[in-house]
């Protein structure tokens, strides 16, 4: 019994078959070139029928071969249509291990050469992200997507994408590995954009993390020594970032005693623990390391006056007296007033000054560090509050009741 199969333009699947087909035997003339024609479209109809969807991809991959080694034949428009009727393929599988196999191979096609049509060949890829159900295949791809975004030098094509990092993450469910190197290389492409410092140290911090210290990870704790001093040398740089978890991190407390990186550890340290003349006396002993590095005296200074002012305001009991500002930051008495305003501009500081007792009254400052005793600090305080609340919430309705209770006594009284 014969069975009928649409051979229409409308089967989207045999016209790309039938198209990239007849485009590649042009060349060789009618006589030959219609039979091969013929031949490819009767395999594909048969890859149909049997629901041989892992032969119907390499059948049309094959197919679309020609298109991508000289996409200029096509216009861009008809070969991201053509890629998107392939991609679909995914959608038809009939397990999620055939739908990751033909994702492999539509993966392998498209990033083979990532230099031609970058841009196009990325946005294909994320049309398959979208159809594939399995979040396992969604990490693999955008995976490929990361590798093709560098190679083709079109980083600006997916950066916007990692904003959402942390939410694909989660759907992934993808292990700490993974995400270690997932984080390694968006930091590897945020690194050479320019207007993504912030990005940069971000995802540097989130691939820096993933390294716990354990054993089995001594050494590719060890590797990671340079993303390490990287992620040191961004926040020293940054006139915006005033605390971070550096210090906590085995992948960077390992530099301590690193003999080449030791200074670079100590500069963190000053950064984050200590006041200005610390980082004075360490840049006399040390101008040439801060050269090499990029850092700018003048901006240190500036940023270790902020960052003085932020260790004053952590060890006050919530006034800071001028003279103990002017001495931490080395600036002279009307100068005070200029730095204050400049910590609240930052964020890093809420107060208000008392210029009559020369005093500056602290409500809220930014912790430099904030590890383990800062969100034990945080808890006590919020353990505070949740007490005051429901104190707060015992009183009114002890008032309630005594309201009621008097108002009662007053309409028994009436009558």
């Amino acid at each position: 019994m014969a069975t009928i199969v649409n051979t229409t333009e409308e089967e989207p699947m045999l016209a790309v078959v039938r198209f990239t087909a007849e485009l590649a035997w042009a060349d060789a003339g009618p006589e030959v070139a219609d039979p091969e024609v013929t031949r490819l479209c009767l395999e594909a109809q048969e890859h149909i029928l049997a629901g041989r969807w892992l032969d119907m991809a390499s059948l049309m991959l094959a197919s679309a071969d020609l298109l991508l080694t000289s996409p200029s034949r096509v216009p861009d428009k008809d070969l991201e249509c053509i890629l998107s009727v392939i991609c679909s393929l995914v959608t038809k599988a009939g397990s999620e291990d055939q739908a990751l196999q033909i994702t492999d191979l539509i993966c392998a096609k498209l990033t083979q050469q990532p230099d031609d049509k970058p841009a196009l060949r990325l946005k294909v890829l994320f049309s398959l992200y979208n159809l594939l159900p399995s979040p396992y295949g969604k990490a693999f791809v955008y995976k490929k997507a990361l590798k093709l975004a560098t190679a083709g030098k079109v980083a600006e094509c997916i950066i916007p994408s990692f904003k959402n990092i942390d939410s694909f993450v989660s759907e992934w469910g993808i292990g700490n590995l993974e995400q270690r190197e997932l984080y390694l290389a968006i930091a590897r492409i945020l690194k050479n954009h320019k207007g993504t410092t912030k990005e940069y140290f971000n995802f540097l911090n989130k691939y820096l993390a993933t390294l716990k210290g354990s054993d089995d990870e001594s050494a590719t704790i060890g590797d990671a020594k340079e993303e390490a001093v990287a992620a040191i040398i961004e926040f020293v740089k940054s006139s915006t970032l005033f605390q971070c978890d550096l210090l906590n991190m085995p992948a960077v407390a390992q530099l301590e005693n690193d003999e080449k990186y030791q200074l670079v550890y100590e500069l963190l340290k000053i950064f984050l623990t200590k006041r200005l003349d610390s980082y004075l006396e360490f840049q006399t002993a040390n101008s040439a390391l801060l050269k090499d590095y990029g850092l700018v005296h003048e901006e240190c200074i500036t940023k270790m006056r902020l960052m003085s002012l932020l260790d004053l305001s952590s060890h006050c009991s919530g006034e800071i007296p001028y003279s103990a500002v002017t001495s931490a930051l080395q600036i002279n008495d009307d100068e005070v007033e200029q730095w204050i305003v400049k910590a609240i501009a930052f964020k890093i500081l809420d107060c208000r000054i008392d210029q009559l007792n020369q005093t500056v009254i602290v409500s809220r400052h930014t912790e430099r560090i904030f590890g383990m005793p800062q969100w034990q600090g945080l808890r006590t305080k919020l353990g505070v509050w949740r007490g005051n609340v429901a104190s707060a919430i015992n009183t009114i309705q002890a008032n309630k009741v005594a309201d009621e209770g008097t108002q009662g006594m007053q309409g028994l009284m009436i009558r």
